[in-house]
């Protein structure tokens, strides 16, 4: 059984060593049986734990199909980290449980270690965090729109200005996507074209479902799959009887006082990393505490090394 936690002592309490740590990680990692992340075997007959000479169990498995040892953390976001896992189990809780976030320099200082360190291991959380491909799509009522994040070109240096100063010039574009009473996906798109807009409704929204935006032109189009009402913002209209976009501009202001708020800028190359780690929050805001620490754990395959990161 799954260690629980509501606060952050508790949480320590309940993995007093780093053994602890290590087999509840194993325990959510291969919930459905043991594999070599390294060949993808699943025979368990063929995956055993090593021991030392006198019989003591370790942390290293060795696959005999593939004939290679690996640790737990191999082909996780924990791949080739040397800070304890109880350190990463401290730094997921804040993720998750700060509902803006928390900024790298704030974490160094919390968890003791440097700034380079605290930025690293939040972008690995914000990998994991990302929304599993194989979720289907949302159905019933789907709110869709689009927000701009990014400063005014009007303030910024005369030789860092793109042409105009009104809309999406300079600024990066981010599609959310929310089924009322359920889950959002949110992500940076390339432009507000009808191809870009329309694609990902498409791919998160079943066809039949009732759809609300604004009147974007973008969104044109879509009555022949969707049940598409409209509110029209330029003339003053938010809401008409069932119709509006209220939640989904919710979500927009609770991504931006995270970025504005916590981490005061963020760069374009990163803005989808940052998207995720609000929608994960957001997706699992009725959830305890102690849960979403697990849920993002269960999300931890694939590692995320430092060159990618900053490539």
């Amino acid at each position: 059984m799954l260690a629980t936690f509501k606060t952050l002592p508790e949480l320590f309490a309940a993995f007093p060593t780093e053994q602890h740590a290590v087999d509840h990680f194993t325990a959510i990692r291969w919930a459905n049986g043991r594999f070599c992340p390294l060949c993808g075997s699943t025979d368990e007959a063929r995956i055993g734990r090593m021991s030392k000479k006198d019989g003591t169990l370790t942390n290293q498995w060795k696959c005999y199909v593939c004939r290679e040892k690996f640790s737990i953390r191999v082909g996780t976001i924990f791949q080739d980290t040397k800070l304890p896992l109880r350190t990463w189990f401290a730094a997921i809780w804040m993720v998750t449980n700060h509902p803006k976030g928390i900024a790298s320099t704030t974490l160094a200082t919390d968890l003791g270690i440097t700034q380079k360190s605290a930025w690293f291991v939040l972008h690995r959380l914000r990998h994991a965090s990302r929304t599993p491909s194989f979720n289907g799509r949302l159905s019933g009522t789907v709110e869709v729109d689009e927000t701009f994040v990014g400063g005014r070109e009007k303030n910024k240096h005369t030789n860092k200005r793109k042409a105009g100063t009104r809309g999406s010039v300079g600024k990066a574009i981010v599609m959310g996507v929310l089924q009322r009473g359920g889950e959002l996906r949110a992500g940076v798109v390339e432009d507000t074209t009808s191809g870009t807009f329309q694609a990902v409704v498409k791919q998160h929204v079943e066809p039949g479902a009732a759809l609300m935006t604004d009147e974007a032109t973008g969104y044109f189009g879509l009555r022949k799959q969707y049940q598409h009402q409209t509110v029209r913002h330029a003339d003053g209209e938010y809401v008409r009887g069932d119709v509006h976009t209220n939640s989904i501009e919710g979500v927009w202001a609770l991504l931006k006082r995270q970025i504005i708020g916590i981490h005061h800028w963020v760069s374009p190359k990163h803005l989808d990393a940052y998207v995720c780690e609000m929608t994960f929050r957001f997706n699992r805001r009725e959830v305890p505490k102690g849960e979403r620490v697990n849920a993002l754990l269960a999300q931890s395959e694939g590692p995320l090394p430092y060159k990618v990161l900053i490539a």
